[in-house]
């Protein structure tokens, strides 16, 4: 199985996602769990993926005060989820580093989502420039403060591995849509190939592979895609 396919389970529930799993079979050996799980027994089915041979990115985009987010990390342990993301500030950046430590836990912060351009970083005050620049410039600060990798759009993948600190570390991309997909509520979108050639470690996909009719051909064409 290619690991650099990651499928989000971003489903109702735990039983819709472990439907979806059975019918990926052999197509996919890394999934994500997100937020929107959490209530439906998100944990508990990262669990039971990792007891069974799978790869988990657990998805939290944590951020709170250093000793909190450290403690969450470390209560993380018993998961044991191969990802994990935090928001890429600095502060929060390295208090998850102390709390993975002496785990198989990498730490990705989180740069701009997917989801936002620079109106909806007016509206959360964060500094001037586009999109692009402000997440190039989270990635750079986050790495430097010990970040395992970072979640950045395919858009700005290339410069990210450009950089110095990238050296050795993580890309994960989310907003990766299949030639002709819609691209739903994600703004900066390329498809998985032009994601990989463009530095990307791996690409997540949710919504073309579990509402196509049929998940594992969706998956395998994904797959074909990459380079």
């Amino acid at each position: 199985m290619d690991p650099r396919l990651i499928v989000a389970l971003d489903l109702p529930d735990a039983e819709a996602a472990r439907a979806l799993v059975l019918r990926l079979g052999d197509a996919c050996g890394f999934y994500k769990v997100g937020l929107g799980m959490l209530g439906g027994g998100g944990l508990g089915l990262a669990r039971e993926l990792r007891q069974a041979g799978h790869r988990v990115f657990l998805d939290l985009k944590l951020f709170d005060i250093g000793a909190t987010v450290e403690a969450a990390v470390r209560g993380l342990a018993s998961v044991a989820p191969d990802l994990l993301t935090v928001q890429g500030d600095p502060q929060v950046v390295r208090a998850a580093a102390r709390g993975a430590a002496g785990t198989g836990t990498r730490v990705l912060a989180v740069t701009v989502l997917t989801s936002w351009d620079r109106g909806d970083l007016d509206d959360a005050m964060i500094r001037e420039g586009e999109a692009g620049a402000v997440a190039l410039e989270r990635a750079r600060r986050a790495l430097a403060a010990g970040a395992d990798g970072v979640v950045c759009s395919p858009w700005e993948a290339a410069a990210v591995r450009a950089l110095p600190e990238a050296a050795g570390r993580l890309i994960v991309t989310p907003g990766v849509r299949p030639e002709g997909a819609e691209r739903g509520d994600q703004k900066r979108v390329a498809t998985p190939g032009a994601a990989v050639r463009a530095g990307a470690d791996h690409v997540v996909v949710g919504r073309p592979v579990w509402r196509a009719a049929d998940p594992r051909a969706a998956a395998l064409a994904i797959l074909a895609a990459l380079p």
